[in-house]
């Protein structure tokens, strides 16, 4: 055994690494064969053996069933001989152990039966069901229906449903579109085959008649109880018949909606059920004539599932063993045991209750393979582990007494004695020949254990562990030496800081020469980590027998209790100081909001750390749902002294949503805040504010058309949110009023026959909601609608500017003949030819009376009109007056550019530009000159073809645009570049 432990490979029993798993066979499958997977990890390497039913399965060579390493492979599978639950044995010297049970299941399909079904024929607008009635088969089906042909599948639409627990369709109201041939189509997915299957057609025809309206009736229903498995999707069905179409809802009646549910109206699907999700269903249909109800329950199972389990164990002979196994599960598992894959019962040292088994005074016989077995009706699980009892004499190879046992003059040394024996060995020390028991200084643990206290330079010398038991005997000898004990000789002293500030803790040491010195931190008894302090320590010194520890900018974490340890291998030495780090308080707790009114709360706290300095006072901070930013709020009393845990907070909005959060503060500043209240919302209250932005104006004849700017939630102070509106003509006594819903209008229209146009109206508005009314706002003054412009403007000039443009101006119309707020004119122009209708338009702002108008075309004639416009639109035209635009420039630009330097000036010559007959003459030339890129063009004008042009004396090159100017305007330019050693 020895040899094992310390070298040669461990044997071990064995334990699963595969096991069966449940498997489906599609009959007539071209595959065949079926492998069943088993493998175990044993040394020495198990061997398999296979049970079916219980039974065990004779492997013969002829044999259809074969063993591929622990693998079952079964050929040319038949579910009359091989339908049925498989277990996988696996067995080597140390034990035996049985996989857990899988079945092998057939799956088929068969065909729809081949009678015909019956027609079907009902009242239009009525509800109808198709039977499915689908053929044996197994496992379960998916479902769907065929109208007159394939592939021309039904949709579920809402009107219609297709159910996958029975297969038949539901239709909650026909129409005409639904007559035809229906088929039931249904798919087996078995694995890696999928199979389908139709049933012949039913027929269905619609008798016409006035379709009257009439309430749901539930036709698909989930069964009252409904059972699922923790962790799978639960799915309920629900459909109703009824006109018009109902809508389903579903609801929880024994608790809230949970947050799984997936889909709506028919299917009710919970995914990943738990036991949170039992309770009672309700599904209801609903529409314009009436309602239907369905209740039913979900109850919730769950397989066997491991909570704690069983251990490979060593244990010694002649000892007690307890082994426990607990499995969780509904219905409750019950729990049996195996030992080597047999039953266990209690019998003479061996107790089996339940999920636990004891064993009194172990023999090696008890050593095997063990399992506990958790089973309810919705599963099985195993849990397996090894046994070894063992019986060894005292052996100190693998743990021997330390050879040099170093310790600390006046100290303590602890000298452990654990030679491997089983059963436990008993135990004996001498100091050379002197046998040692228990007095003052020397102390020997049940365990074995040599304690020496107070130690001097006569307790030097061998000791010896002598252990024993009915299996032999064994000793280990090992030599203690007595050093110098290790001393503080400079401690650390407590101090204050505050946060940010640094210090410096000495520590400095004395100890054995002959040894090695180290100091270690701890704070509050756990060491100081210097590699993830982020910095803030660092040890002081390099010297040996000095341990300082410095900290840089503290913080409120670093305040405690600081010890620092000098060590050596024999012993070590601890001082300890207490650093006081300030700093500004800690976050207060439990924010309480009572007593809450329309713009004032009650709040209540308790105190937080004040973290070495005392609070002097308190701040109270609020968010709304508006924004998500805190502000400080006013609070009574104003200022919140430190010893105060309770105040109110005023000021506040009525009807709104706040959160609020206390902070605390001391002379070194603010700390954090509070976690936020829970959120409350404050009483209503009549609003305060009246309405902005009154005006108006405008609309269609005989109206009065108030605006304003709708109120913002912060001032609405309740619900039921909306606007009064009171006007009257200026002059009279009565006001009308006028009350408009919403927070969010933002106008009103009076229509009167009576209101002329363009009368001033007194208005004023004030806010409502469900607490008052506010109050009013001041009153403006706003004018009906207005009539359109009743004279036109006369004395209408048009004059050719261009050849695409033309300047027109008019006399003005009287602002007395223009009920309203005169906007400007409109200027319309169209060509000879066309029709005014298609004329283009231009308009002006203000009482301007002239226009510049471009985009003409060159040569053509023009007929211009101007009218005035307000709010109501335009007025009667001006008589038309008419326009040539001037013929286009000449598009030949200038050519044959030349010129030529005298001192400091440049002559430029080019041909001249002749015009054609459908041209404008040429009156001039106009030349745009740049020297270079970056200088601004200066424009010459030439009435001939050549200009001179001074130039400085360090001129090297220009750019230069020449083009025809006149009546149509400018022609086509030319552009060249002029170099002074250059003339063309």
């Amino acid at each position: 055994v020895w040899c094992q432990a310390q070298g040669g490979t461990r044997s071990y029993g064995p334990v699963f690494e595969e096991q069966p798993s449940h498997t489906l066979f599609p009959e007539g499958s071209a595959e065949e064969k079926v492998t069943l997977g088993c493998r175990a990890r044993a040394n020495p390497p198990a061997t398999y053996r296979w049970k079916m039913n219980g039974t065990e399965l004779k492997l013969e060579p002829d044999s259809r069933y074969r063993l591929v390493a622990g693998d079952l492979v079964i050929s040319n599978p038949v579910k009359a001989k091989d339908s049925g639950s498989y277990q996988c044995v696996a067995t080597n010297p140390r034990g035996t152990v049985v996989s857990r049970e899988a079945s092998l299941r057939f799956g088929f399909l068969q065909e729809f039966s081949a009678e015909e079904r019956d027609p079907v024929k009902i009242t239009e607008g009525w509800g109808v069901m198709f039977t499915c009635n689908p053929p044996p088969h197994y496992p379960g089906l998916s479902y769907r229906w065929l109208l007159n042909e394939f592939p021309n599948f039904i949709p579920a639409d809402g009107r219609r449903f297709i159910s996958q627990t029975t297969g038949n369709l539901y239709i909650a109201k026909t129409e005409a579109s639904d007559l035809g041939n229906y088929s039931c189509f249904a798919t087996s997915h078995m694995d890696f085959i999928t199979k389908s299957v139709f049933s012949k057609f039913s027929r269905l025809s619609l008798a016409a008649e006035d379709a009257r309206q009439f309430p749901p009736s539930i036709k698909a229903r989930f069964p009252a109880d409904t059972y699922a498995l923790a962790g799978q999707l639960v799915t309920l069905e629900c459909f109703a018949f009824g006109n018009p179409v109902p809508r389903i809802k579903w609801r929880k009646l024994d608790g809230p909606q949970s947050s799984k549910w997936i889909g709506s109206e028919p299917l009710l699907q919970i995914q990943h059920a738990g036991f949170e999700d039992e309770g009672t269903y309700e599904c209801e249909a609903e529409n314009a004539k009436g309602r239907d109800t369905h209740q039913g329950r979900i109850i919730i199972h769950a397989q066997p599932d491991w909570l704690d389990v069983i251990s490979d164990t060593e244990a010694d002979i002649g000892s007690d063993l307890r082994w426990s196994c607990v499995a969780s599960g509904k219905p409750r598992p019950t729990v049996r045991w195996l030992r080597d894959g047999q039953p266990l019962t209690s019998q003479n040292r061996i107790e089996v209750s339940g999920g636990e088994l004891r064993f009194s005074k172990l023999v090696l016989e008890d050593s095997g393979m063990y399992q506990c077995v958790a089973e309810n009706k919705h599963g099985t699980v195993y849990a397996s582990a090894e046994l070894t009892v063992q019986a060894l004499a005292p052996d100190f190879r693998l743990n021997p007494v330390k050879r040099l046992i170093p310790a600390a003059r006046s100290g303590k040394v602890i000298i452990p004695c654990q030679p491997r024996a089983a059963p436990k060995a008993t135990v004996l020390w001498t100091k050379g020949t002197e046998l040692l028991v228990n007095s003052s200084r020397v102390t020997i643990t049940a365990d074995g254990t040599l304690i020496l206290q107070n130690i001097s330079k006569s307790d030097e010398g061998k000791y010896t562990c002598f252990a024993e038991n009915f299996m032999g005997k064994a000793n280990s000898t090992g030599i203690l030496s007595v050093r110098d004990a290790t001393k503080i000789t400079l401690a650390p002293s407590s101090a204050d800081i505050n946060v940010g500030e640094n210090i410096t803790l000495q520590c400095h040491a004395s100890h054995d020469p002959t040894m090695d010195l180290t100091f270690t931190w701890s704070l509050d008894d756990f060491p100081i980590d210097f590699d993830r302090s982020e910095g803030h320590y660092r040890r002081a010194s390099v010297k040996e027998a000095i341990g300082d520890l410095s900290i840089s900018k503290a913080q409120l974490r670093h305040s405690g209790r600081y010890t620092c340890t000098a060590q050596t291998v024999v012993d070590s030495a601890s001082e300890s100081a207490t650093l006081t780090v300030r700093g500004p308080p800690g976050p207060p707790g439990g924010v309480v909001v009572r007593d809450i009114g329309d713009t004032s709360v009650q709040l209540s706290w308790s105190r937080g750390f004040d973290n070495h300095s005392p609070i002097a006072r308190y701040l109270v901070e609020a968010r709304t749902l508006l924004s998500s930013q805190w502000k400080q709020m006013r609070t009574n009393p104003v200022n919140i002294e430190g010893n105060a845990e309770t105040a109110q907070v005023v000021n506040l909005i009525p009807w709104m949503d706040y959160e609020f959060r206390v902070l605390a503060s001391n002379i070194l500043g603010i700390g954090e805040p509070s976690l936020p209240s829970s959120k409350i919302r404050t009483k209503e209250a009549a609003p305060t504010v009246a309405p902005s932005g009154l005006g108006g104006g405008g609309g269609a004849p005989n109206e009065l058309i108030i605006t304003w700017t709708p109120t913002l939630r912060d001032y609405q102070n309740g619900d039921g949110f909306g606007y009064m509106v009171s006007f009257r003509r200026k002059g009279s006594q009565e006001w009308l009023r006028a009350q408009v819903p919403h927070a969010e209008s933002l106008h009103f229209v009076y229509r009167n026959e009576s209101i002329a146009p363009y009368t001033p109206f007194e208005v004023k508005i004030k806010a409502y909601n469900r607490k008052g009314e506010g109050p009013e706002s001041l009153t403006a003054i706003v004018y009906s609608a207005e009539e359109e412009p009743k004279a036109a403007p006369y004395r209408v000039t048009a004059k050719s500017v261009l050849s695409s443009e033309m300047d027109v101006s008019w006399e003005p119309v009287e602002q007395g003949e223009v009920t309203g707020v005169l906007l400007g004119y409109e200027i319309r122009y169209w060509k000879d030819g066309d029709k005014e209708e298609a004329a283009d338009r231009v308009r002006t702002a203000g009482l301007v009376t002239s226009a510049h108008v471009t985009g003409l075309n060159p040569n053509t004639d023009y007929h211009v009109s101007v009218r005035a416009y307000n709010r109501a639109g335009t007025g009667p035209p001006s008589p038309s007056t008419n326009v040539t635009t001037t013929r286009p420039p000449p598009k030949r630009p200038p050519g044959n550019i030349s010129w030529s330097f005298s001192g400091s000036t440049v002559s430029i010559k080019w041909d001249p530009v002749v015009a054609k007959a459908d041209e404008s003459a040429v009156t001039g030339y106009k030349m745009l000159y740049r020297q270079d890129s970056h200088s601004a063009p200066t424009l010459y004008l030439a009435s001939k073809s050549h200009i001179d042009i001074p130039v400085p004396e360090d001129f090297t090159h220009a750019l230069v645009q020449i083009r025809v100017t006149g009546p149509g305007g400018d022609g086509t330019p030319a552009e060249v570049h002029i170099l002074r050693n250059s003339g063309t």
